[in-house]
């Protein structure tokens, strides 16, 4: 028997589980679901993102390349 895997919206808070088998990732309010309990894209709190004054963008992940 495979283990569950519960997402949550992070626009609504709705809640879908799965088969840990199933590599697709559900989707809601047209956007897919994030795993529950991981949290969002967060600022860093070091002294290195200090400087940082635009925090309306989304993070950058570091794939966009040079």
């Amino acid at each position: 028997m495979s283990e569950k895997v519960a997402f949550e919206c992070v626009n609504c808070g709705n809640k879908a589980e799965q088969d840990s088998s199933d590599k697709t990732i559900p989707e809601c309010c047209g956007k897919p679901m994030q795993v529950e309990g991981l949290d969002s894209c967060g600022m860093s709190t070091t002294a290195e993102h200090s400087r940082l004054d635009n925090l309306d963008e989304p993070c950058d992940d570091g794939r966009a390349g040079s």
